[in-house]
């Protein structure tokens, strides 16, 4: 494994994160070590650039990134490519959006992620309590903190560049219902969707996902395609999952997540699963 191993990508949430969307100083410790042996480790997440720094211990430190389910890369704080939706579709989304009540995030390049005031009341209303028992608590901490201080409620959109959209529904039938609706604009407007969750849907440029941001960023930087590990745990991982050579998944992952690679770890993100997947698997 440690001869064959050149590149290693590595979701966050449920992977790399715990369910109180953490970092371990083990799991950076692991990620050192291993770069300090010459294989290069990445971020592939749906999370957006300025949203990591945020769950990362101080000193964190990794070869570059893959955000947003594949909407951007980054070297350091270098963007290596970044596609934007557009603004006809972002304007149409949000109609249909409030029409629905699905609570929605848009997140453009740079800035907090914003919501428009009109919508506020009825966002803030699915985040109240008590927790719906099948939401997990990682996803509704991550609400109630963008709620509470990173959501930039604003009159009107703002800027032109946009990396995804982030929606979430309390029920199952209601995030549901808004993918049915998804699914007639796509008629209209070409767009990919991803999930992460049973109550959240994003939504990014057409044919664009983690496995098309991975291949960008290997290209950039010359890298094989031979050689590439990840390790995720969801439906957004899919696509990367299915691109490497060895894919690894989490413990705490679904049954039909752990059908589709060659090995999953002993641990949940919960027990530190990279950690001890990865400190076995290169002697370390």
């Amino acid at each position: 494994m440690e001869q064959k191993t050149k590149t290693i990508f590595l979701d966050m949430d449920g992977t790399i994160l715990n369910h109180h969307n953490k970092v371990s100083i083990h799991t950076k410790e692991i990620i050192d070590a291993i770069r300090n042996k010459g294989i290069n480790v990445f971020i592939a997440t749906g999370r957006s650039f300025d949203e990591i720094a945020g769950v990362v211990p101080e000193g964190f430190q990794v070869d570059g990134f893959v955000t947003s389910n594949g909407m951007a890369g980054y070297l350091g704080k270098e963007v290596v490519f970044e596609h934007s939706l557009s603004l006809e579709l972002v304007e149409n989304v949000i109609e249909k959006a409030r029409k629905t009540k699905v609570y929605y995030e848009l997140f453009p390049y740079g800035a907090s992620r914003m919501t428009l005031k009109q919508d506020q009341q009825y966002v803030e209303d699915e985040i109240r309590e008590p927790k719906p028992e099948s939401v997990g608590i990682n996803e509704w901490l991550s609400r109630k903190e963008a709620i509470k201080e990173e959501i930039a409620w604003t009159d009107t959109i703002e800027g032109n560049r946009f990396s995804k959209f982030y929606f979430f529904a309390r029920t199952k039938e209601h995030i549901n219902s808004w993918k049915n609706e998804l699914e007639q604009l796509k008629r209209e407007i070409d767009f990919s969707t991803s999930i992460s969750s049973e109550h959240n849907v994003e939504l990014m440029v057409a044919n664009v996902n983690k496995a098309t941001g991975i291949k960008q960023l290997l290209k950039h930087l010359d890298l094989s395609e031979d050689g590439v590990m990840a390790i995720g745990d969801s439906d957004n991982d899919i696509p990367m999952l299915q691109f490497v050579p060895h894919a690894v998944a989490m413990k705490n992952a679904p049954d039909h997540i752990k059908e589709i690679v060659e090995e999953v770890t002993d641990f949940t993100c919960d027990e530190d699963g990279v950690y001890h997947y990865l400190k076995s698997k290169f002697n370390l």
